[in-house]
Order: structure tokens, then C-alpha cells, then sequence
């Protein structure tokens, strides 16, 4: 009875983990650090995230941002940034960025983690 207590406790504990949304920082590692450094200077493919939020997009000196991104006038709140994740190309039609993160948890997640990343 002791092993299929502790069996049971051991397999809900690996369900629970298995089903936890990861960190944004977690997320940022696997998803957006291909493209994207958190180091203020350019270096990828993407423009540096260091300091984003409250940052005017098209702004980062040293990187080729599309002639839409430039002209969007978009401050990066929170909320925009939640928005252009969610769908890069319909936010500002034109720009580079293709990958965005459809679920709303892990947008919330990497939002929230950009938001600690200063320059």
C-alpha cells in the first residue's frame, strides 16, 4: 500500500510538471533567442530586446527595421507587445517578423519576462 501511495504521488508530480507552462525566460530561450539577443547592440537576425518595453519600434540603432515597423509609431506596451506576438503581420503588415506566439499564456509569459530585461 506504501509503494502505490508513494507510486501515485511520484506520477501526479510528474503530471503537474509536464503540464507547467514554462518561464518567459524559458520561452525566450527556446523560441525568440534564435532571432533575438537581450545584449543591447544588434547581432541577429532580429533587433535586440534589451529595454523593449516603453521603446518606440524601429528604433535600435544599427539594425535594418522594414519601412513598416519604422512608420508604425508604435510604442512597445505591455498590451502592444501582447498584440504583435500574437500576430506580427497584422499588427504592422510589412514587417520581418513572420513567428509569432499564438497562446495567450506563453505571450503573457514572454511579455512579462521582456519587461525585466533592461538595457
Amino acid at each position: 500500500m506504501k509503494f502505490q501511495l508513494m507510486l501515485a504521488a511520484v506520477l501526479a508530480g510528474m503530471a503537474t510538471s509536464a503540464v507547467a507552462a514554462p518561464s518567459g525566460q524559458a520561452l525566450f530561450e527556446q523560441r525568440c533567442s534564435v532571432c533575438h539577443s537581450l545584449q543591447p547592440a544588434p547581432g541577429k537576425m532580429g533587433p535586440p530586446l534589451a529595454g523593449v518595453v516603453g521603446r518606440k519600434a524601429g528604433t535600435v540603432g544599427g539594425y535594418s527595421y522594414s519601412a513598416a515597423m519604422k512608420a508604425s509609431n508604435i510604442t512597445w506596451t505591455p498590451e502592444a507587445l501582447d498584440t504583435f506576438l500574437k500576430g506580427p503581420g497584422k499588427m504592422v503588415p510589412g514587417t520581418k517578423m513572420l513567428i509569432g506566439a499564438p497562446d495567450a499564456e506563453q505571450r503573457a509569459a514572454l511579455v512579462q519576462y521582456l519587461g525585466t530585461v533592461k538595457k
